[in-house]
Protein backbone atom coordinates (compact mmCIF):
# COMPACT_ATOMS: atom_id res chain seq x y z
CA UNK A 1 0.00 0.00 0.00
CA UNK A 2 1.21 3.50 -0.88
CA UNK A 3 1.07 6.05 2.00
CA UNK A 4 -0.99 8.53 -0.02
CA UNK A 5 -4.55 9.69 -0.51
CA UNK A 6 -5.06 10.27 -4.22
CA UNK A 7 -7.74 11.97 -6.30
CA UNK A 8 -9.69 11.47 -9.51
CA UNK A 9 -10.10 13.54 -12.64
CA UNK A 10 -13.85 13.31 -13.18
CA UNK A 11 -17.24 11.76 -12.46
CA UNK A 12 -16.14 8.18 -13.19
CA UNK A 13 -12.88 6.27 -13.12
CA UNK A 14 -11.00 6.34 -16.41
CA UNK A 15 -9.33 3.17 -17.67
CA UNK A 16 -5.91 4.69 -16.93
CA UNK A 17 -6.94 5.62 -13.39
CA UNK A 18 -8.38 2.19 -12.75
CA UNK A 19 -5.15 0.46 -13.82
CA UNK A 20 -2.91 2.90 -11.95
CA UNK A 21 -4.91 2.88 -8.70
CA UNK A 22 -5.09 -0.92 -8.72
CA UNK A 23 -1.31 -1.17 -8.91
CA UNK A 24 -0.48 1.76 -6.61
CA UNK A 25 -2.99 0.67 -3.93
CA UNK A 26 -3.21 4.07 -2.18
CA UNK A 27 -4.40 4.35 1.41
CA UNK A 28 -7.47 6.19 0.18
CA UNK A 29 -9.04 8.88 -1.99
CA UNK A 30 -10.31 12.44 -1.73
CA UNK A 31 -13.24 13.78 -3.77
CA UNK A 32 -13.93 17.28 -5.11
CA UNK A 33 -16.63 19.10 -7.03
CA UNK A 34 -15.25 17.75 -10.30
CA UNK A 35 -16.14 14.24 -9.07
CA UNK A 36 -19.67 15.07 -7.93
CA UNK A 37 -22.92 15.47 -9.88
CA UNK A 38 -25.80 13.45 -8.38
CA UNK A 39 -26.35 11.06 -5.47
CA UNK A 40 -26.60 8.08 -7.81
CA UNK A 41 -23.45 9.02 -9.74
CA UNK A 42 -21.44 9.66 -6.57
CA UNK A 43 -22.51 6.40 -4.95
CA UNK A 44 -21.56 4.52 -8.11
CA UNK A 45 -18.13 6.20 -8.06
CA UNK A 46 -17.39 5.33 -4.44
CA UNK A 47 -18.64 1.77 -4.99
CA UNK A 48 -16.27 1.43 -7.93
CA UNK A 49 -13.34 2.47 -5.70
CA UNK A 50 -14.30 -0.07 -3.04
CA UNK A 51 -14.70 -2.79 -5.65
CA UNK A 52 -11.30 -1.94 -7.12
CA UNK A 53 -9.54 -2.58 -3.80
CA UNK A 54 -11.91 -5.02 -2.14
CA UNK A 55 -11.99 -2.93 1.05
CA UNK A 56 -15.36 -2.05 2.56
CA UNK A 57 -13.65 0.34 5.00
CA UNK A 58 -11.73 2.15 2.24
CA UNK A 59 -10.82 5.73 3.18
CA UNK A 60 -12.92 7.84 0.81
CA UNK A 61 -12.79 11.44 1.97
CA UNK A 62 -14.10 14.94 1.33
CA UNK A 63 -14.00 18.51 2.63
CA UNK A 64 -17.63 19.00 3.63
CA UNK A 65 -17.50 21.49 6.49
CA UNK A 66 -20.51 23.65 5.69
CA UNK A 67 -20.47 27.33 4.83
CA UNK A 68 -18.03 28.17 2.04
CA UNK A 69 -16.24 24.82 2.19
CA UNK A 70 -18.65 22.29 0.70
CA UNK A 71 -18.03 20.01 -2.26
CA UNK A 72 -21.57 18.54 -2.25
CA UNK A 73 -23.81 21.53 -2.98
CA UNK A 74 -27.45 22.54 -3.42
CA UNK A 75 -29.76 21.80 -5.04
CA UNK A 76 -28.72 18.15 -4.86
CA UNK A 77 -27.69 18.46 -1.22
CA UNK A 78 -28.63 20.70 1.67
CA UNK A 79 -26.52 23.75 2.53
CA UNK A 80 -25.00 23.70 6.01
CA UNK A 81 -23.99 26.58 8.29
CA UNK A 82 -20.36 27.53 8.83
CA UNK A 83 -18.62 27.02 12.16
CA UNK A 84 -19.21 30.63 13.17
CA UNK A 85 -22.95 29.92 13.59
CA UNK A 86 -22.21 27.51 16.41
CA UNK A 87 -19.58 29.79 17.90
CA UNK A 88 -22.19 32.56 18.11
CA UNK A 89 -24.66 30.23 19.81
CA UNK A 90 -21.99 29.10 22.26
CA UNK A 91 -21.61 32.71 23.41
CA UNK A 92 -25.17 32.69 24.78
CA UNK A 93 -25.89 29.00 25.40
CA UNK A 94 -22.87 26.65 25.43
CA UNK A 95 -24.86 23.44 26.00
CA UNK A 96 -27.26 24.31 23.18
CA UNK A 97 -24.33 25.03 20.84
CA UNK A 98 -22.82 21.63 21.58
CA UNK A 99 -26.16 19.93 20.88
CA UNK A 100 -26.65 21.93 17.69
CA UNK A 101 -23.20 21.28 16.24
CA UNK A 102 -23.49 17.57 17.06
CA UNK A 103 -26.85 17.41 15.27
CA UNK A 104 -25.44 19.33 12.31
CA UNK A 105 -22.52 16.90 12.03
CA UNK A 106 -24.88 13.95 12.15
CA UNK A 107 -26.88 15.42 9.29
CA UNK A 108 -23.66 15.89 7.32
CA UNK A 109 -22.73 12.28 8.02
CA UNK A 110 -26.08 11.08 6.74
CA UNK A 111 -25.41 12.79 3.42
CA UNK A 112 -21.90 11.36 3.22
CA UNK A 113 -22.78 7.81 4.26
CA UNK A 114 -25.57 7.67 1.69
CA UNK A 115 -23.03 8.18 -1.11
CA UNK A 116 -20.32 5.96 0.36
CA UNK A 117 -17.96 8.59 1.80
CA UNK A 118 -16.24 7.46 4.99
CA UNK A 119 -14.09 10.45 6.11
CA UNK A 120 -14.88 14.15 6.44
CA UNK A 121 -12.04 16.67 6.91
CA UNK A 122 -13.67 18.51 9.78
CA UNK A 123 -13.68 19.92 12.46
CA UNK A 124 -11.28 22.84 12.32
CA UNK A 125 -9.63 23.51 15.67
CA UNK A 126 -7.87 26.62 14.34
CA UNK A 127 -8.49 29.83 16.32
CA UNK A 128 -8.18 33.01 14.22
CA UNK A 129 -6.18 35.90 15.64
CA UNK A 130 -6.98 39.54 14.95
CA UNK A 131 -5.36 40.64 11.69
CA UNK A 132 -4.94 37.10 10.35
CA UNK A 133 -5.88 36.11 6.81
CA UNK A 134 -9.54 35.19 6.32
CA UNK A 135 -8.77 31.71 4.98
CA UNK A 136 -10.02 30.37 8.33
CA UNK A 137 -12.41 33.21 9.21
CA UNK A 138 -16.01 32.07 9.65
CA UNK A 139 -15.00 28.43 9.39
CA UNK A 140 -13.69 28.58 12.98
CA UNK A 141 -15.56 27.31 16.01
CA UNK A 142 -14.33 30.19 18.14
CA UNK A 143 -11.24 31.74 19.67
CA UNK A 144 -11.34 30.15 23.14
CA UNK A 145 -9.51 26.79 23.38
CA UNK A 146 -12.07 25.18 25.71
CA UNK A 147 -14.96 26.24 23.47
CA UNK A 148 -13.27 25.05 20.29
CA UNK A 149 -12.37 21.71 21.85
CA UNK A 150 -15.90 21.18 23.16
CA UNK A 151 -17.54 21.99 19.83
CA UNK A 152 -14.92 19.99 17.93
CA UNK A 153 -15.54 16.93 20.10
CA UNK A 154 -19.28 17.25 19.43
CA UNK A 155 -18.66 17.41 15.66
CA UNK A 156 -16.65 14.18 15.80
CA UNK A 157 -19.38 12.53 17.87
CA UNK A 158 -22.09 13.61 15.46
CA UNK A 159 -20.19 12.30 12.43
CA UNK A 160 -19.47 8.97 14.12
CA UNK A 161 -23.15 8.40 14.93
CA UNK A 162 -23.71 7.81 11.24
CA UNK A 163 -20.48 5.97 10.50
CA UNK A 164 -18.27 8.82 9.24
CA UNK A 165 -14.77 9.45 10.62
CA UNK A 166 -13.81 13.06 11.32
CA UNK A 167 -10.34 14.56 10.96
CA UNK A 168 -9.19 17.52 13.08
CA UNK A 169 -7.23 20.25 11.33
CA UNK A 170 -4.89 22.09 10.81
CA UNK A 171 -2.38 20.91 13.39
CA UNK A 172 -0.61 22.64 15.14
CA UNK A 173 -2.84 25.63 14.26
CA UNK A 174 -3.63 27.85 11.26
CA UNK A 175 -5.21 30.78 13.10
CA UNK A 176 -2.22 33.17 12.98
CA UNK A 177 -1.48 32.84 9.25
CA UNK A 178 -1.22 36.23 7.53
CA UNK A 179 -1.40 34.74 4.03
CA UNK A 180 -3.42 31.93 2.45
CA UNK A 181 -1.32 28.75 2.40
CA UNK A 182 -3.05 27.76 -0.86
CA UNK A 183 -1.07 30.60 -2.46
CA UNK A 184 2.00 31.27 -0.30
CA UNK A 185 3.89 29.98 2.75
CA UNK A 186 2.68 31.68 5.95
CA UNK A 187 5.38 32.42 8.52
CA UNK A 188 4.25 32.72 12.13
CA UNK A 189 6.68 34.52 14.43
CA UNK A 190 4.76 34.06 17.69
CA UNK A 191 6.75 32.79 20.66
CA UNK A 192 6.53 29.23 21.91
CA UNK A 193 4.59 30.55 24.90
CA UNK A 194 2.06 32.30 22.66
CA UNK A 195 1.68 29.17 20.55
CA UNK A 196 0.51 27.24 23.62
CA UNK A 197 -2.84 28.97 23.02
CA UNK A 198 -2.99 27.64 19.45
CA UNK A 199 -2.21 24.03 20.30
CA UNK A 200 -4.50 23.86 23.34
CA UNK A 201 -7.65 22.55 21.56
CA UNK A 202 -5.57 19.99 19.68
CA UNK A 203 -4.09 18.77 22.95
CA UNK A 204 -7.58 18.39 24.43
CA UNK A 205 -8.58 16.21 21.46
CA UNK A 206 -5.26 14.38 21.16
CA UNK A 207 -7.02 11.02 21.48
CA UNK A 208 -8.87 11.35 18.15
CA UNK A 209 -7.91 8.90 15.38
CA UNK A 210 -7.08 11.31 12.53
CA UNK A 211 -5.54 14.77 12.06
CA UNK A 212 -4.24 17.01 9.26
CA UNK A 213 -1.14 19.20 9.32
CA UNK A 214 -0.75 22.90 8.49
CA UNK A 215 1.57 24.19 5.74
CA UNK A 216 2.88 26.94 8.03
CA UNK A 217 6.40 27.81 9.18
CA UNK A 218 6.62 28.50 12.93
CA UNK A 219 9.89 30.27 13.66
CA UNK A 220 9.73 29.42 17.36
CA UNK A 221 9.90 25.73 16.50
CA UNK A 222 11.55 25.39 13.09
CA UNK A 223 12.52 28.49 11.11
CA UNK A 224 13.49 26.48 8.03
CA UNK A 225 10.57 24.14 7.35
CA UNK A 226 6.76 24.29 7.26
CA UNK A 227 5.12 22.08 9.88
CA UNK A 228 4.14 19.47 7.28
CA UNK A 229 7.81 18.90 6.41
CA UNK A 230 9.36 19.57 9.83
CA UNK A 231 10.62 16.57 11.76
CA UNK A 232 10.85 18.76 14.86
CA UNK A 233 7.26 20.00 14.67
CA UNK A 234 5.82 16.56 13.93
CA UNK A 235 7.82 14.74 16.61
CA UNK A 236 8.32 17.29 19.37
CA UNK A 237 5.13 19.35 19.01
CA UNK A 238 2.45 17.16 17.41
CA UNK A 239 3.44 13.75 18.73
CA UNK A 240 4.97 14.74 22.08
CA UNK A 241 3.70 18.14 23.23
CA UNK A 242 0.17 17.79 21.84
CA UNK A 243 0.23 14.04 22.45
CA UNK A 244 -1.40 13.00 19.17
CA UNK A 245 -0.71 9.36 18.31
CA UNK A 246 -3.25 8.83 15.53
CA UNK A 247 -3.10 8.94 11.73
CA UNK A 248 -1.41 12.16 10.57
CA UNK A 249 -2.22 13.43 7.06
CA UNK A 250 -0.65 16.33 5.22
CA UNK A 251 -2.82 19.19 4.05
CA UNK A 252 -3.10 19.26 0.25
CA UNK A 253 0.46 18.68 -0.93
CA UNK A 254 -0.26 20.72 -4.09
CA UNK A 255 -0.72 24.00 -2.21
CA UNK A 256 1.72 26.76 -3.08
CA UNK A 257 2.96 27.10 0.48
CA UNK A 258 5.32 24.25 -0.38
CA UNK A 259 8.20 24.34 -2.84
CA UNK A 260 9.58 21.73 -5.23
CA UNK A 261 7.79 19.17 -7.37
CA UNK A 262 4.79 17.28 -6.01
CA UNK A 263 6.83 14.07 -5.58
CA UNK A 264 9.59 16.02 -3.79
CA UNK A 265 7.09 17.66 -1.45
CA UNK A 266 5.50 14.30 -0.72
CA UNK A 267 8.80 12.59 -0.03
CA UNK A 268 9.81 15.32 2.43
CA UNK A 269 6.50 15.11 4.30
CA UNK A 270 6.73 11.35 4.78
CA UNK A 271 10.40 11.62 5.79
CA UNK A 272 9.47 14.25 8.39
CA UNK A 273 6.97 11.91 10.01
CA UNK A 274 3.58 12.37 8.32
CA UNK A 275 1.73 9.09 7.85
CA UNK A 276 -0.05 9.90 4.58
CA UNK A 277 0.30 12.47 1.80
CA UNK A 278 -2.87 14.15 0.52
CA UNK A 279 -2.73 14.70 -3.25
CA UNK A 280 -5.78 16.64 -4.43
CA UNK A 281 -5.58 17.59 -8.10
CA UNK A 282 -5.90 14.25 -9.87
CA UNK A 283 -2.96 14.92 -12.19
CA UNK A 284 -1.71 11.56 -13.36
CA UNK A 285 1.94 12.59 -13.86
CA UNK A 286 2.14 13.97 -10.32
CA UNK A 287 0.48 10.92 -8.82
CA UNK A 288 2.72 8.51 -10.70
CA UNK A 289 5.81 10.47 -9.65
CA UNK A 290 4.66 10.53 -6.04
CA UNK A 291 3.96 6.80 -5.91
CA UNK A 292 7.37 6.11 -7.43
CA UNK A 293 9.30 8.04 -4.74
CA UNK A 294 7.31 7.09 -1.64
CA UNK A 295 8.23 4.05 0.42
CA UNK A 296 5.64 1.40 1.15
CA UNK A 297 3.35 2.16 4.05
CA UNK A 298 4.92 1.25 7.40
CA UNK A 299 3.39 -1.23 9.81
CA UNK A 300 2.82 1.61 12.30
CA UNK A 301 0.98 3.74 9.77
CA UNK A 302 -1.10 0.76 8.64
CA UNK A 303 -2.14 0.14 12.24
CA UNK A 304 -3.09 3.81 12.65
CA UNK A 305 -5.08 3.68 9.41
CA UNK A 306 -6.91 0.52 10.43
CA UNK A 307 -7.65 1.98 13.86
CA UNK A 308 -8.94 5.26 12.41
CA UNK A 309 -11.27 3.47 10.01
CA UNK A 310 -12.60 0.97 12.55
CA UNK A 311 -15.88 2.84 13.07
CA UNK A 312 -16.49 3.72 9.42
CA UNK A 313 -19.90 2.61 8.22
CA UNK A 314 -21.26 1.78 11.68
CA UNK A 315 -24.50 3.62 12.44
CA UNK A 316 -25.19 3.94 16.17
CA UNK A 317 -28.13 6.38 16.12
CA UNK A 318 -31.25 5.69 14.04
CA UNK A 319 -33.02 8.96 14.90
CA UNK A 320 -34.94 10.17 11.79
CA UNK A 321 -33.30 12.94 9.81
CA UNK A 322 -36.30 15.26 10.14
CA UNK A 323 -36.09 15.06 13.92
CA UNK A 324 -32.37 15.86 14.00
CA UNK A 325 -32.84 18.72 11.54
CA UNK A 326 -35.64 20.21 13.63
CA UNK A 327 -33.50 20.02 16.75
CA UNK A 328 -30.57 21.75 15.07
CA UNK A 329 -32.65 24.52 13.57
CA UNK A 330 -34.58 25.20 16.75
CA UNK A 331 -31.29 25.68 18.60
CA UNK A 332 -29.69 27.82 15.89
CA UNK A 333 -32.83 29.96 15.81
CA UNK A 334 -31.78 31.28 19.21
CA UNK A 335 -29.26 33.41 17.30
CA UNK A 336 -31.01 33.41 13.93
CA UNK A 337 -28.42 31.16 12.28
CA UNK A 338 -30.46 28.29 10.85
CA UNK A 339 -29.36 27.23 7.36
Amino acid sequence: MTPAILSLSGLTLTDDERAFFKEADPAGYILFGRNIETREQLRALTDSLRDLHGRDDLLISIDQEGGRVARMKPPEWEAYPAGSAFAALYDIAPASAIQAVRANAQLLAMDLAEVGITVDYTPLLDMPQEGAHDVIGDRALGTDPMQVAALGRAVLDGLSRHGVVGCIKHMPGHGRALVDSHKDLPTVTASAEELEHDIAPFAKLADVPMAMTAHIRFTAWDADHPATQSEFVIDKIIRQRIGFSGLLLTDDIDMQALGGTIPERSEKAIAAGCDLVLNCWGKMDDMIGTVNVLPAITDETRMRLDSAMKGAGTISDETPRAEILAQRDSLLALVGEAA
